[in-house]
């Protein structure tokens, strides 16, 4: 999948291992990880759903983006990058065309 980010500070966070494990710490190896699989998958269904990725849609106000677990409670939140997102005919977005996304932030969103 192609891969942007959201902002330039976090591109060259991303793309620079000694600015990642600055910024995230412990939690960079994970994010490493995570970005491979990203990378990768043709698509987001290729994205596994189950753990430790965990690929989820995101509700309310985060409604249109996804996430995929670090170490909890972290997330690594995107989106499609796609305007607007491919979408099933019955509603919801169809990971199986989305083939670039756009890196958000690294959060917890649990607070």
């Amino acid at each position: 999948m192609e891969i942007q980010f959201a902002t330039n500070k976090l591109k060259k966070i991303f793309n620079n291992e000694h600015e990642l494990v600055r910024a995230y710490g412990s939690i960079s190896q994970k994010i490493k990880l995570r970005m491979n699989v990203l990378r990768n998958a043709p698509n987001l269904a290729f994205v596994p759903i189950t753990p430790p990725d965990r690929c989820h849609e995101l509700k309310a106000d985060r409604a249109g983006q996804f996430a995929v677990d670090l170490v909890h409670p972290h997330r690594l939140v995107f989106k499609p990058s796609e305007h607007p997102p491919p979408t099933k005919e019955g509603g919801g977005v169809d990971k199986g065309n989305v083939v670039s996304i756009t890196i958000i932030e690294v959060v917890n969103y649990h607070d």
